[in-house]
C-alpha cells in the first residue's frame, strides 16, 4: 500500500514513535527526547514551524501532555494529533506495578506511547488533525527530484566538509541533521523545492570561500 506523504513536520517524543509514524505515513519527524528539549532541537522546531508547519503528536500520558503544553505555548498555530490511552496503551497490568501512573486509565497499561498504536489509528489521528497531504504523494517512487549526484555536486557526501555542509543545510531547511543516505531520502520525501535547496547550498558554499 502506498502511504500518504505529510507536508508538516510531526513532533514526537522518541525514536520508537518515529518508527510507528513511518509505518503509517511518509513524514519527517522531530523527536523531543523528553521534557528537557535541547537548544538544537528548539532551533530545528523553530525552522520547521516557519517553513513547513508542525503537528504535535505526543503520548497521551502525563509526561506527553506536559510536553504538548510546552510545545503549544511556543507554537500556538501548530496542529495537534491525539490518541486515546486505550489506542496507545500496551498490555493491561496483571500485577500491582502501577505506581508511575497518574490516573486509573493509565494504571491499566504497562506502557503508553505512540509506538504502541496501530497504523490505522495513527492515520486517523493525523486526519483529524487536518494534516496536509503533499501533492504527488501517490505514484511512482522512482520519480525522485534529488539524486546522489546532487549530494556529490554540492559536497554533501564524500568530502572532508560534507558533514558540516549537511548540518548547515539541515538548519537552513529546518529538517535537522542527517547522514548522506538519509538526507537524500528526506529531501525527496518532503518534496523540498529545488530552488530552495539551491539557495541554501549557494549561501553555505559562499561562506566557505
Amino acid at each position: 500500500m502506498e502511504l500518504d506523504k505529510i507536508k508538516e513536520i510531526i513532533v514526537v517524543e522518541g525514536r520508537d514513535d518515529t518508527n510507528a509514524i513511518k509505518r503509517a505515513v511518509r513524514a519527517v519527524t522531530i523527536e523531543t527526547h523528553g521534557f528537557g528539549i535541547s537548544e538544537d532541537t528548539w532551533r530545528r522546531l523553530d525552522n520547521a514551524y516557519e517553513e513547513y508547519g508542525l503537528i504535535i503528536f505526543t503520548d497521551p500520558d502525563h509526561a506527553g501532555k506536559e510536553i504538548r503544553r510546552k510545545l503549544k505555548e511556543r507554537y500556538p498555530e501548530a496542529k495537534e494529533a491525539f490518541l486515546s490511552v486505550r489506542q496507545a496503551g500496551k498490555k493491561e497490568h496483571n500485577s500491582r506495578d502501577t505506581k508511575g501512573a497518574k490516573n486509573k486509565d493509565e494504571k491499566k497499561y504497562i506502557d503508553i506511547g505512540i509506538e504502541n498504536a496501530s497504523p490505522e489509528d495513527i492515520r486517523e489521528a493525523l486526519s483529524k488533525a487536518r494534516a496536509t497531504i503533499s501533492e504527488g504523494s501517490q505514484g511512482d517512487e522512482k520519480n525522485e527530484m534529488f539524486t546522489l549526484t546532487d549530494l556529490d555536486k554540492w559536497s554533501l557526501v564524500g568530502t572532508a566538509d560534507a558533514k558540516e555542509n549537511r548540518e548547515a543545510l539541515g538548519e537552513a531547511l529546518g529538517i535537522g541533521y542527517y547522514n548522506g543516505k538519509s538526507l537524500l531520502k528526506v529531501l525527496n520525501e518532503m518534496n523540498i523545492p529545488r530552488d530552495e535547496f539551491l539557495r541554501a547550498m549557494k549561501k553555505i558554499v559562499s561562506k566557505d570561500n
